[in-house]
């Protein structure tokens, strides 16, 4: 059976996708569906066609699966945020268990996985869970000043003040931001003519310590903000309001903030926890997102780490020391290595400011420091923890990691495919696979942290 463009289907829907997508067979030929969940029944739209599989859009819901929910957020089918807020939040759990266990079977070549892999760890509470947002801002077709977020795979914004897994202190923000500039006349940045001031809106809250940040990205700088003293007697009215400041980014690209910043209100950092160790957290940070789960991330992997108080630790990407200063309230020693040289700052900063005095940092990549450090100067780990980004970790860099011969490595990953390939690597090189725990970081979308426990088993 042949397929085309805009032909009406109607399809039961029998998978799930690896983007949390449904999916659905018409005589074996495979048809991909956003927001369509196991067990429903649909008439859908195709969009694009292979030479066997297409893309589809669900037209209407013919019969409801028993897991299909109606999404809190009345914005969720257009926005690229909460792909899976349509899905019982049970079933997303088991949804990405079941994504890590069979990239580790498929791509690691990982026997009986399942027997070493922990529950899920979800959340209490899956709603306003974020602690940073970033809003770009435009208008909408008739003329209007809008921010919200971008419609999945665009950049067309969706109206959108109201964010479910924002905190909800974003729409005070946001709805004084609007009213500042409409009053002032304060335009919004146009990415196609590069004309235009204010870009992006961007907020941080401290969820432990309640101080707020707010950083208008424009396309200049705050000396083009008219009035500006009136934004901020409005945005300090909000509690908790600690930092108000301008990030310039005056460059054609799709990266949200410059490199500068210009101070408007109090100092251009907030600070939060996790756990007992508080951190400086500017406009710039790399800070995970979700505080609630990066705690019950750490914390296992602390767990996996199993440190005694008489170890050398090496922590590979370590951004602002977080993970870096959870492990030095048990590690004799650790060494972190991040290759953006202000991560290392605030994680040198945030070190002294905890009294850390058994942490020390590097700027560089963890694959050229790590064997610099190793084969020049000697040193050695009884444990590294890595947690790559989404590409994974360097070849040479698991190739130094294996010479060292820590007893014990930890991974914390943010992508099960590539996890799956370093541990296939690691497993061919005598290190054996003892636990495996997925955490629900980002509900509502596909994505899912993983930690691993690997121990030396052949040396």
């Amino acid at each position: 059976m042949e397929f085309k463009k805009n032909q009406i289907v109607e399809l039961y829907i029998d998978d799930i996708g690896n983007e949390g997508e449904g999916i659905g067979h018409i005589d074996g030929y495979a048809l991909f569906l956003k927001d369509a969940v196991i067990g429903d029944k649909v008439r859908a739209k195709i969009i694009k066609t292979k030479k066997n599989y297409g893309f589809a859009r669900v037209e209407e819901v013919l019969e409801a699966s028993k897991d299909r929910v109606t999404p809190r957020c009345p914005k969720a089918r257009q926005c690229g945020g909460c792909t899976l807020q349509h899905l019982a939040y049970e079933k997303q759990l088991e949804y990405k268990f079941n994504k890590v266990k069979n990239c580790l079977e498929r791509i690691g070549g990982l026997e009986n996985i399942e027997e070493k892999m922990e529950p899920i760890l979800g959340m209490e509470e899956p709603f306003y869970y974020r602690n940073k947002a970033q809003f770009p801002v435009g208008y909408d077709k008739e003329g209007n000043l809008i921010t919200g977020f971008y419609a999945g795979r665009t950049h067309h914004i969706i109206d959108c003040t109201h964010c479910m897994i924002q905190h909800p202190v974003n729409e005070q923000i946001l709805l004084k931001v609007l009213d500042y500039m409409k009053k002032n006349n304060i335009t919004a940045y146009d990415e196609k003519t590069h004309k235009g001031l204010v870009r992006h809106i961007v907020t941080r809250v401290g969820f432990k310590t309640g101080q707020i940040m707010v950083c208008l990205v424009v396309n200049g700088s705050k000396k083009n903000l008219k009035n500006l003293d009136k934004l901020v007697d409005s945005l300090t009215e909000i509690k908790g309001m600690t930092s108000i400041c301008v990030n310039i980014n005056r460059e054609k690209t799709n990266r949200i903030l410059g490199s500068r910043i210009e101070e408007v209100y109090g100092k251009p950092y907030i600070y939060d926890y996790i756990g007992n160790v508080k951190y400086q957290i500017g406009p710039l940070s790399f800070f995970q997102v979700n505080p609630t789960q990066t705690k019950v991330l750490y914390e296992k992997a602390m767990e996996y780490a199993d440190l005694k108080g008489e170890e050398t630790v090496w922590d590979l990407y370590c951004g602002i020391g977080t993970i870096s200063l959870f492990l030095a309230q048990r590690a004799k020693k650790v060494y972190g290595v991040e290759i953006v040289k202000e991560a290392i700052d605030d994680a040198k900063l945030n070190a002294k400011m905890n009294g850390f005095d058994n942490a020390e940092f590097f700027v560089g990549k963890a694959e050229e420091v790590l064997p610099r450090e190793y084969e020049k100067n000697g040193v050695y780990a009884d444990t590294i923890v890595v947690d790559p980004p989404r590409k994974g970790c360097d070849g040479k860099l698991l190739e130094t990691m294996v010479k060292m011969a820590p007893k014990r490595i930890v991974y914390v990953s943010c992508d099960p495919a590539t996890l799956a390939r370093d541990l296939k690597v690691l497993s061919g090189e005598g290190y054996e696979v003892e636990k495996v725990c997925a955490v629900d970081q980002f509900s509502h979308s596909s994505h899912v942290e993983t930690v691993v426990r690997l121990r030396k088993s052949k040396f």
